[in-house]
């Protein structure tokens, strides 16, 4: 599973993508931790002050999760923008990755940490799809247009379903360093989500 403020692919580069191990899951799996950290992804360095503005927090509360992150790895000082006693922060890596060791790990913290992680990231897509539906009037018409919400059921082994989603994810990497055609009236960042989740049948027995 990835997660990103892009999506990664399985094969992204190293210096690009982190992968969580129990420490670091545990240290980022907090629902305002995750908001602070897209939102760094998204919209580049910021103060807490700034952060705490966007996201309807306290300055306070922004500042401590910001230093967890810090203590973690996954965020870090931007000395380039501060001023004075104005503290600045950056993300680290472009995105993140779950090693599959983490869903057979026996210990009942990291087990709730990766509930909280894969809640948070649902909580954060149907949080932008209805952002997206509240104001897809606003765009200009050739946006609302390509905008695309679309569901498929397909029948899959685990093997076939690994496959689909490294090729999905390889065709959509392929689309992150495009060069922006020349003469472009409307360039916007566009957010990827995909889940790819079974489903038990009624009239079948249990896989």
């Amino acid at each position: 599973m990835a997660e990103n403020s892009d999506v990664p692919a399985p094969n992204a580069p190293v210096q690009d993508v982190r992968t969580l191990d129990p420490r670091s899951l545990r240290g980022l799996a907090h629902p305002l931790r995750m908001r602070l950290l897209i939102a760094l992804r998204h919209h580049g360095p910021a103060t807490a002050s700034r952060l705490a503005d966007r996201l309807g927090e306290s300055s306070g509360a922004t500042s401590y999760h910001l230093r967890q992150l810090a203590s973690h790895g996954f965020v870090t000082d931007d000395p380039e923008r501060g001023k004075g006693r104005e503290r600045w922060w950056k993300a680290e890596d472009k995105g993140i990755m779950l090693d599959d060791a983490l869903h057979l790990d026996p210990d009942p913290e990291v087990r709730g940490a990766l509930n909280t992680f894969f809640y948070e990231v649902a909580s954060i897509h149907g949080q932008e799809v209805s952002t997206w539906l509240g104001t897809m009037h606003d765009w200009p018409e050739v946006w609302a247009t390509k905008a695309d919400l679309s569901d498929f059921t397909l029948r899959l082994t685990p093997d076939l379903l690994a496959e689909l989603e490294s090729r999905v994810h390889d065709l959509i990497s392929s689309y992150e360093d495009l060069p922006v055609p020349e003469g472009a009236e409307s360039v916007a960042q566009v957010r990827v989500h995909l889940h790819a989740l079974p489903q038990k049948r009624l009239d079948t027995p249990d896989a």
